[in-house]
């Protein structure tokens, strides 16, 4: 909705509407996160401990949150960030690659050609997202994770075929099956990888700081690079990232979710353990 009334207020009023929207947005958001009772959140199952006979945040004895060292030395963990890294640094310029291309062939539109873009693809992240829920206990993490970091290198070596307007945008529809696997996934994998520990919270924002980072230099690379050698260039360049991505994930990552995640880890031994059940073998220890 917000990328559809973007691209209504830029076709009406001119590009400049859309800092307008976004302000007001924001502040709605800021209202409704207000509005939530804190008393509402159980801050204990919030951030990865078990809530009910433990306590929580309603009294009665309490978990206490593990040492990060127990999440620091989960190599699972740490590999599903260098692909969380790896996925955003070849995904997130090639949406603004491909609004620079369609700009530039029709500037009067390039805007609103920009929204539709992410119209499209965001009504294909919502089935995507419903996939993960509906199955991604009976199939287990991985297969669809795997299948989220495929799209996006086929994705950019697409991007380099034509310069049409409608095989870009037919194209930038691949981004809703990758963004839409990966984003209901990424919360899933990491709660698997803390069950326990408390420290859910700190994992996903440690994991979402390299995101952020690998998106940062994502659109500095591919810029210095569609100056020194164009936009196909660019596109292959966050393609060979993306197969990387894919690589470590397929190689290195292993399956995260509860029913198989106990056997892995047991099988691969104490630096492959999951920080939940690090924690709880060293208490049973």
């Amino acid at each position: 909705m917000a990328a559809l009334l973007a691209g209504l207020a830029a076709y009406a009023f001119g590009p400049i509407a859309v800092f307008w929207l976004m302000t007001a947005m924001a502040l709605c958001s800021i209202a409704a996160t207000a509005g939530i009772p804190a008393n509402a959140i159980d801050h204990a199952v919030a951030r990865g401990l078990h809530g009910g006979d433990h306590g929580g945040n309603h009294g009665g004895g309490r978990e206490t949150p593990s040492g990060l060292r127990v999440v620091l030395g989960c190599r699972p963990l740490l590999i599903f960030g260098g692909c969380a890294a790896l996925f955003h640094f070849a995904n997130a310029a090639m949406l603004p690659l491909v609004g620079q291309k369609l700009a530039m062939k029709d500037p009067a539109l390039g805007t609103s050609l920009m929204s539709f873009c992410i119209v499209a693809a965001q009504l294909v992240m919502v089935p995507m997202a419903m996939l993960v829920g509906a199955r991604a206990d009976r199939w287990g993490r991985k297969p669809l994770l795997l299948a989220a970091f495929l799209v996006l290198p086929l994705r950019g070596v697409l991007y380099t075929l034509s310069d049409n307007s409608a095989w870009l945008v037919g194209v930038q529809l691949l981004d809703g099956v990758g963004a839409g696997l990966f984003g209901a996934l990424f919360p899933l994998v990491v709660a698997d990888l803390t069950e326990g520990t408390g420290r859910f919270n700190v994992s996903q924002g440690a994991i979402a700081t390299l995101q952020g980072i690998g998106a940062a230099l994502s659109t500095a690379a591919a810029g210095q690079m569609v100056v020194r050698e164009g936009y196909s260039a660019a596109f292959l360049m966050l393609a060979a990232a993306a197969g990387v991505a894919l690589l470590l994930a397929a190689l290195l990552l292993p399956e995260t979710r509860p029913e198989t995640g106990n056997v892995a880890t047991a099988e691969a031994g104490e630096d492959d353990m999951a920080p939940g059940d690090a924690a709880k073998a060293a208490s049973e220890a």
